[in-house]
């Protein structure tokens, strides 16, 4: 996950008829806004009323289901399925664990069942790879091609999964401007997943944090709680704030701010930037006030954070804490937030965990029924629910260290492991799938301890956190022991990662290339600078430029706003900077950073190809596009070293970069894939697979669900 996704800021928006027709708001609003459906008291009722309901009328709609069920589905193989995702779990790295003894339910697993290396997607990245672990299509035909996406009117990078627009018409009321009528929210995800089709022929089904889900898909017979791509109250995907009493320090940080705070004796006050006034977006950010009181005797810190009374020493989170923030016409908008005292002295410093939505009043559609949410918060407390909400940025900027960083993203492990259970629980005869986010973060932010020679492990701790992605590992083995405990002779348990885990040493900067290869001009004065978000691109004598992660795009004539490259010379440019790219060496070191270059047109052939990058580029083992390239900018070098703390990274060539897949049955496909996990759960519920989908099955069966072919992809 790159530096834009802390950067990049979706719009905000305010539903007009929670104020204007209060009776009738039923809806949610954009980030920001902060409205909530119905009170927590209104909850008790309102669930009370719906569990009667659902309890009276459960015969009858059973009899319904069964009656129904019947003409959809074939025999079923099994009565259940559980999929545990378990984010970048890398298969060299289980091998080596489980080799070693460290893994031995794992190892149970294996000897039981199958353990093969899974096929990514191409480009080999999380919200691609879940995207056709979702739907059994490739790229083209779910949309979804990197974390990025391009505006080809301006340019500018856009959030490939997610579109959220404004009402288009708003009132004035004294200093107020209401919207009148919904904001626009839109997953940009293509086709249909297999759960929905499992969902459309009556097999329940509890999906909980899977990426790419928002906002959520409405389930009839079970239940969704998104994840990655979800936003936080500010609309971005994930800003931090700190801060400080020493003013040298004090400025924007990737992926948040560090704010100058004054202490007065033994107290400091300061506020938390919120959201824009969805009433009064000229009026800036709202804000909530807090006051710390400091006992240097005991080293601790009493605050009044917002109305939240709270005690921590130093290098303590708290634990969630639910905020307002005041937009005016008796609006309140709700997030959550942890506090961490980063030190006391010589300087206070304070770090913020980015605004969560509220899960109990959410501000945005976050699942499904709506109240799913606001159960999951009843039941077990809040949670988080930013999408990327484990604070890489925090620790790469260093506003936190290593020990603070793995407390954070155990907590919230450990928060998605009771909704998990209670999911296992309650959802007996269906899919239950479920992802963890902490074995991908975790080996993002630790994978140099593995390596000495890794240029992240410069000015930092190398001894202390030496054994972490080793832990990481142990304490899977361990969540799947206590998932094994629901594991019957009728149900199908599969543990899947999207892709695994190499170490991340140097940046290649496409941009910086092109510059100094001919193929991108920057405009007169700005020393051949591009900055951030491609700015200082002289666009009529560009004809390449990078953008994301993986993709390199053409500035074509007729779709890119001021493009040059005309149709008949598009695709001898592309094999021309294929042959100058593929074997591209570092001068530093010998190696080959760049293995192979993929033409999109040539691999992929789906109805959305048109909006994908027009080359792929396949990193070799080590490299990766710069955190300067993926943003837009160029940079000194065209090859430098990685020295943030993420020093881990999978978004290579898919071919080199390849998951995990255990399973209680055995597979009987030689080289099985992500697109393949759909069709073959499908299958076994007797479901046939969609003719859409790519993918087939990875089991013998009784062929219930075995054909499937190439259609066109389902919206």
């Amino acid at each position: 996950m790159p530096s834009h996704k802390r950067t990049l800021t979706v719009v905000t928006a305010a539903l007009a008829a929670a104020v204007l027709y209060p009776q009738t708001a039923q809806a949610y609003v954009g980030p920001g806004a902060g409205f909530a459906v119905v009170g927590s008291l209104a909850v008790v009722f309102i669930t009370f009323f719906l569990a009667l309901g659902s309890l009276i009328s459960w015969p009858f709609r059973a009899l319904r289901r069964a009656i129904r069920s019947r003409h959809l589905r074939g025999p079923a193989e099994i009565k259940r399925a559980i999929v545990l995702g378990l984010d970048g779990l890398d298969p060299t790295l289980t091998k080596r664990f489980m080799d070693e003894g460290l893994l031995p339910n794992f190892k149970k697993l294996a000897d039981e069942g199958s353990f093969k290396p899974l096929q990514t997607a191409c480009p080999s990245m999380s919200p691609v790879a879940w995207s056709t672990f979702a739907t059994g299509v490739d790229a083209s035909r779910h949309n979804i091609f990197d974390f990025l996406g391009r505006d080809e009117k301006t340019y500018f990078p856009i959030l490939s999964s997610t579109r959220i627009s404004n009402p288009e018409k708003s009132i004035k009321l004294g200093k107020f401007t209401i919207p009148v009528g919904k904001p626009s929210i839109r997953l940009m995800r293509k086709s249909k997943t297999f759960w929905k089709v499992l969902d459309d022929c009556y097999v329940p089904c509890h999906v909980l944090r899977v990426p790419i889900t928002f906002p959520p898909e409405k389930m009839k017979n079970g239940v969704i709680l998104s994840a990655m791509c979800t936003p936080d109250l500010r609309g971005s995907q994930g800003s931090f704030t700190m801060f400080t009493t020493d003013g040298e320090k004090v400025g924007a940080y990737t992926g948040g701010t560090l704010l100058l705070v004054q202490r007065d004796g033994n107290t400091v006050r300061g506020e938390l930037p919120g959201p824009p006034s969805p009433f009064r977006p000229e009026a800036g950010e709202m804000t909530v006030p807090f006051t710390a009181t400091i006992d240097e005797s005991s080293k601790a810190v009493s605050f009044d954070f917002g109305g939240n009374e709270v005690s921590l020493s130093e290098r303590e989170y708290s634990d969630w804490l639910t905020i307002e923030f005041s937009a005016g016409l008796g609006v309140k908008v709700k997030g959550i937030v942890k506090l961490y005292i980063t030190q006391i002295s010589p300087h206070f410093e304070l770090y913020v965990t980015p605004i969560n939505i509220d899960p109990d009043n959410p501000a945005m559609p976050i699942s499904d029924p709506s109240m799913f949410s606001q159960y999951l918060a009843k039941l077990q407390g809040s949670y988080a629910t930013l999408g990327l909400a484990e604070d890489t940025w925090a620790l790469n900027e260093r506003m936190i260290d290593e020990t603070a960083f793995l407390e954070q993203t155990y907590a919230i492990h450990e928060e998605r492991e009771k909704m998990f259970f209670n999911s296992l629980k309650k959802n007996r005869t269906g899919l239950t799938v479920v992802v963890f986010d902490s074995t991908d973060r975790i080996q993002h932010m630790f994978m140099r301890y593995l390596d000495p020679s890794n240029p992240s492990n410069r000015d930092k701790d190398t001894v202390l956190h030496a054994r972490a992605i080793e832990e990481l590992y142990v304490k899977m083995d361990g969540l799947l022991a206590r998932v094994m405990e629901h594991v019957d002779d009728k149900t199908l348990l599969c543990v899947v990662s999207d892709h695994g885990f190499k170490q991340f040493k140097r940046g290649v900067n496409i941009n910086t290339w092109a510059l100094q290869n001919g193929y991108m001009k920057a405009m007169e004065g700005s020393d051949s600078v591009i900055s951030e978000y491609l700015r200082g691109v002289d666009w009529s004598q560009t004809k390449v430029y990078q953008l994301g992660l993986s993709g390199i795009y053409i500035n074509k004539k007729g779709r890119e706003a001021q493009g040059l490259v005309k149709s008949d010379e598009y695709k001898a440019l592309k094999r021309e900077i294929i042959a100058k790219l593929e074997g591209l060496k570092d001068p530093d070191t010998g190696e080959i950073a760049i293995t192979s270059v993929y033409d999109t047109e040539e691999i992929m052939s789906g109805p959305y190809t048109d909006g994908a990058p027009d080359l792929i580029i396949g990193y070799n083992v080590g490299y990766r596009a710069s955190w300067d390239a993926a943003v837009g900018k160029s940079s000194e070098a065209v090859i430098d070293d990685n020295l943030k703390s993420w020093s881990g990274d999978h978004c290579i060539d898919y071919k080199l970069v390849p998951g995990v897949l255990f399973t209680n049955r055995k597979v009987v496909a030689d080289s099985p894939g992500l697109i393949d996990m759909g069709p073959s759960i499908l299958n076994l519920f007797g479901v046939k697979t969609p003719d859409f989908m790519m993918g087939r099955s990875i089991f013998r069966s009784s062929g219930a669900g075995d054909a499937a072919g190439d259609g066109p992809a389902q919206d």
